[in-house]
């Protein structure tokens, strides 16, 4: 593999964001939207494809930015690349609360899955592509979708996890079961698939859907305590209704305003 050889180092706890450094002609690959700050000499190029930077052709970019747009994600990707003479350094914040992860994809086996929102910066010459799930329950009832993203190579990848992280590294045949959308990410040689939860009362009271995700070692997943999609729901519970009250000293008025209610 071609990757580039990037230095990194990781700021703050709860609101994170990662400072990449970069040497003469190195590059780094980023999603639309994750950039904090970069230094002078630093080229901004918008670019189709996976970013692994191999010579697809036309129709390959093609190929690659379609795939993006079927995990949900922007058809396009923004390089960024030293054309200074000393080192330079660029930044990207995390989206929400929560921990940047630093995966060296070299140590990985060359493969990591993850969950269609969570990559947030890579070195140039990791594919960024996606995961066809085989099993149709995942596809289904996964809470991700039957797609979820790949990152391929043996160079640095940045991914984000919502709340506290925890890595898990899981023996042959051990088996952890996790909420759908607390799962972040796994390596290639996980068993992944979707167990339905029985029990009347658990499905119905139990608060925690009629899902989880299977994961079978030998591998190591990553799990994070607080998915995009449950802080959103929270938020949006707290919301006052039409008739509730929005009075200026309550925590769910200052929500609705923050979201851009209407109190006229």
């Amino acid at each position: 593999m071609n990757n580039h050889d990037i230095d990194y180092k990781i700021y703050g706890d709860d609101m994170q964001f990662v400072e990449v450094e970069l040497d003469p002609e190195e590059t780094v690959i980023a999603e639309a939207g994750s950039l904090m700050m970069l230094e002078d000499r630093i080229r901004m190029e918008t670019i189709f494809g996976d970013g692994s930077g191999s010579s697809k052709g036309l129709m390959g970019k093609l190929i690659g930015a379609g795939k993006r747009v079927i995990t949900g994600e922007s058809l396009f990707m923004t390089t960024f690349t030293n054309e200074g003479q000393g080192k330079k350094h660029v930044s990207f914040a995390a989206p929400y609360p929560g921990k940047i992860i630093p995966m060296d994809l070299s140590e990985l086996q060359g493969k990591v899955i993850c969950q269609k929102d969570s990559f947030l910066a890579s070195a140039k010459g990791v594919a960024v592509g996606i995961e066809f799930q085989r099993k149709l329950g995942t596809g289904f009832f996964g809470g991700e979708g039957f797609i979820m993203q790949k990152l391929e190579g043996d160079g640095m990848a940045f991914v984000h996890a919502g709340g506290t992280m925890q890595k898990r590294k899981l023996e042959a045949g051990e088996t952890l079961r996790v909420d759908t959308g607390c799962l972040v990410a796994m390596t290639g040689d996980v068993d992944y698939n979707i167990e339905y939860v029985g029990g009347v009362k658990t499905a119905l009271f139990g608060g925690e859907g009629l899902f989880f995700a299977t994961l079978r070692g030998p591998g190591t997943v990553w799990v994070q305590s607080l998915p995009f999609s449950r802080l959103a729901s929270r938020v949006f519970a707290a919301m006052p209704s039409k008739g509730g009250d929005k009075g200026e000293g309550s925590v769910a008025g200052g929500i609705f305003d923050l979201l851009g209610g209407d109190r006229n």
